[in-house]
């Protein structure tokens, strides 16, 4: 991987995760909308994917019944289908100023982008239609869910080329915006650190969960989960330096415990919400969420 591909993205990178996505699929936990298409509803009826046989009932449709079977046992049986149906993908993509870091890996950002790039080459594979939301510290993009490969890269050219579509100042107000136009019945994936998530926007994530499907993707460097035990570590965001000492075990213990709590929060939330949370260092390859999906 070439030095300035740890740190930024860039769209060829962003395609080639096409090949990667080939061999993955996303989670079809049920849905919870009304819409036509690709995803497999509870609702027994007519559609194109097969369920079970059954023995034939009053009312049931004669254009269902299996006339194989019923030769076979000679009782009237008739085919049950599981309904299709469709319902968009949307994908959020936090790069803040914290996402912009990483000690091993690539960064934050870096890794959020890459996943939510085989997020949406996988939706497309399926027929879904893909939108989202790219955030930083000041400012959000939105893209309204569309179909096919244009649509992806539409969306891949946006974690590329970042572009305002209006002024947010906290991931509250981002979760906010999100809320508001997700659909009943969406897939929704959040890709972040969750830093700065407070009472307000756990609200809107359970509120969200009540009527989405919704996936928390947790981005986090190895350094926050595992501290080294001893040595100087120099940190730098280019204007300012910070040094770190492991010997200060005071400063290391309550640095860990922030970690751990904030963790803590996004789990509580995930088990009280119905919530599926995933987690992925920098260091791992971008593929390895799905397997723990």
């Amino acid at each position: 991987m070439a030095a300035n591909e740890r740190i930024s993205v860039n769209l060829k990178m962003l395609i080639n995760l096409a090949k990667s996505a080939a061999m993955l699929k996303l989670s079809r936990s049920g849905i919870k909308s009304q819409q036509s298409g690709g995803y497999l509803s509870k609702i027994k009826g007519r559609g194109m994917e097969f369920d079970e046989v059954r023995p034939y009932q009053a009312g049931d449709d004669i254009r269902s019944i299996d006339w194989r079977v019923t030769a076979r046992t000679g009782k009237t049986h008739t085919k049950l289908f599981r309904e299709e149906r469709e319902r968009p993908v949307f994908i959020s993509v936090d790069y803040r100023a914290s996402m912009q870091f990483a000690t091993r890996g690539v960064f934050k950002a870096v890794q959020a982008a890459k996943i939510a790039s085989l997020i949406a080459w996988m939706a497309q594979r399926q027929g879904d239609r893909i939108g989202g939301q790219i955030f930083t510290d000041q400012s959000c993009r939105e893209l309204k869910p569309g179909n096919g490969k244009q649509s992806v890269l539409h969306f891949l050219n946006a974690l590329v080329k970042s572009e305002s579509s209006f002024a947010v100042s906290s991931l509250e107000q981002v979760l906010g915006r999100l809320s508001q136009h997700v659909r009943p019945g969406s897939l929704v994936y959040i890709i972040s650190d969750f830093r700065g998530i407070n009472e307000a926007a756990e609200m809107l994530l359970a509120k969200m969960a009540r009527h989405c499907e919704l996936v928390l993707v947790q981005i986090y460097d190895p350094l926050e989960s595992a501290l080294p035990k001893k040595g100087r570590f120099r940190f730098t965001d280019k204007q300012q330096d910070v040094i770190v000492d492991a010997g200060d075990k005071t400063r290391m213990a309550n640095y860990q415990e922030k970690f751990q709590q904030h963790s803590a929060v996004l789990e509580k939330l995930a088990l009280q919400s119905n919530i599926c949370l995933l987690s992925c260092s920098t260091q791992e390859q971008a593929s390895a969420v799905f397997s723990r999906s």
